[in-house]
């Protein structure tokens, strides 16, 4: 029996309470906004009337039995899952903790090599054996895309003691591939498949969107409700289904890694997100979906810019994501700096690209961008200063194999390290992850060999204005290597 998805739980206790007048003898210190200095008021004031803890009546994220409980179920009901939780430490915290669930040390995990980092940290964490599925590039858009069966299928009969398969699906550009045969594939040998779908919160509405991996039968599903549903940042999902990933596992390591003091607002957030995402009619969605195809037909129609599409007839396109380059032989660094000056602020650029993420919604929006766009453009006609060739080596240079780390993750804490110029560090292994900021996905791992590939691509990269996250070596030319590499 479906749940009524009217309701909204955790936001209406929450309202509910609030509308009690109560007396705070409790944290947080705010005392439901009332202590504040000026300066916030305008902008915090109405949030910190839910911005609660776990009181009589409020229930308690680690411990639901009314509300919350409520709400997650709400959840599982829309998505069709055995159980879903609320994440208030982002995807990351549901990364983490369904491979602490499914994966214990000395175990292999086949993991996607365009993995975000947090995957890599739970493999960390976990000290599971990561052995990485090399994945396919798209020529159409100059991005790394995901896995082949075929190759899958070679690791499957070929690597011992696999205890789960990992897969990034959608990618952060918003491309899908089917897996339907992928996930049966591996369910054939008793495996899980943990699904990193952190831009794939939506797919649930169907239509014109890719399927989701919880649709297909994947164990573990993560989203990121807060890329493209209305919900607070960190706010996310994590949904299980079958009996490969066990729920009281999952239960117990999210008690253990999310915060102690979960955020109210946000929960009530994920709880209106997911009311708002019930409530849209195939009426709504075929709006969304015209109103998106009609921004990408406005925006190719630019001159100096081009709206581009995988090549690959097989790769299916979310309609939220619109990614854009310029005809003027700019970089995405570049294109994406010239639309900030018109205040026009994009998701991440690449050597390539611009990503644009649309609204899950028809709102007044179109006109304002497209002309702010063609404004920036404009303005930087025959901006020869600027330009930069892009040429071979621009997109990641994965290794187009099965491929393994060259030091294991727990010998690797025993190894000193040193620094290293990056032109010398070809042949060497690498003592720290490169990972450019967005998207997230390492270059480069802790404990893979420096490739001349992947040092060419770095330098571009640094010369095309990329940004890292946690390396400022990198900008002078240094990365850290192991001194010694024992095999």
């Amino acid at each position: 029996m479906k749940m009524d998805q009217q309701k909204t739980p955790v936001y209406s206790r929450l309202k509910e309470h609030w509308e009690t007048n109560p007396v705070s003898g409790h944290v947080p210190g705010h005392k439901y906004g009332r202590v504040l200095p000026d300066k916030g008021q305008a902008y915090f004031r109405d949030i910190l009337k839910i911005d609660a803890t776990e009181i009589s009546g409020l229930d308690d994220l680690h411990d639901p039995e009314e509300m919350i409980k409520e709400g997650q179920e709400l959840v599982a009901d829309l998505y069709g899952s055995d159980a879903s939780f609320f994440l208030v430490n982002g995807s990351t915290v549901g990364n983490l903790a369904m491979i602490l669930a499914a994966c214990s040390r000395g175990g292999r995990v086949l993991v996607q090599r365009n993995c975000h980092k947090s995957i890599l940290n739970g493999l960390e964490l976990a000290g599971a054996e990561p052995v990485f599925l090399s994945c396919g590039y798209d020529s159409g858009m100059d991005v790394s895309t995901s896995i082949a069966l075929d190759e899958l299928d070679e690791a499957l009969k070929t690597i011992q003691d696999v205890q789960a398969v990992i897969l990034t699906n959608p990618n952060y550009y918003g491309l899908s591939i089917e897996l339907k045969a992928i996930i049966e594939r591996v369910h054939e040998e008793g495996i899980p498949v943990l699904v990193d779908e952190a831009h794939g919160a939506h797919f649930v509405l169907g239509g014109a969107f890719p399927v989701s991996a919880l649709e297909l039968g994947a164990d573990a599903v993560v989203h990121s409700a807060h890329k493209t549903l209305p919900a607070m940042t960190m706010g996310s999902f994590l949904h299980i289904k079958g009996n490969l990933v066990r729920e009281e596992r999952i239960a117990y390591y999210l008690r253990m890694l999310q915060s102690s003091s979960p955020s109210y607002p946000i929960m009530a957030s994920l709880d209106l997100a997911r009311y708002y995402l019930a409530a849209l009619s195939k009426e709504d969605v075929a709006a969304i979906v015209e109103e998106t195809a009609e921004i990408r037909r406005e925006l190719d129609k630019l001159d100096g810019l081009s709206v581009v599409v995988p090549k690959s007839k097989s790769i299916a396109v979310d309609p939220l994501k619109v990614v854009m380059r310029s005809t003027r032989g700019w970089s995405g660094f570049e294109l994406q700096k010239v639309l900030e000056k018109e205040g026009v602020f994009s998701e991440l650029a690449d050597a390539w690209n611009v990503l644009i993420v649309l609204p899950l919604a028809v709102m007044d929006l179109k006109h304002d961008m497209i002309e702010r766009i063609e404004r920036a453009l404009q303005k930087n006609v025959g901006n020869e200063s600027s330009r930069k060739e892009i040429g071979y080596g621009s997109v990641p240079l994965f290794p187009m194999k099965i491929s393994r780390l060259a030091i294991h993750l727990d010998k690797q804490q025993k190894l000193p390290s040193m620094e290293c110029k990056l032109e010398e560090a070809v042949g060497k292994v690498a003592a720290e992850s490169i990972i450019p900021y967005p998207p997230g996905i390492p270059v480069l791992l802790k404990g893979e060999r420096v490739t001349e590939e992947v040092v060419r691509y770095l330098g571009q990269l640094m010369r095309l204005g990329a940004r890292f996250q946690g390396n400022d070596r990198i900008k002078s030319n240094y990365i850290s290597i192991y001194k010694e590499v024992k095999e």
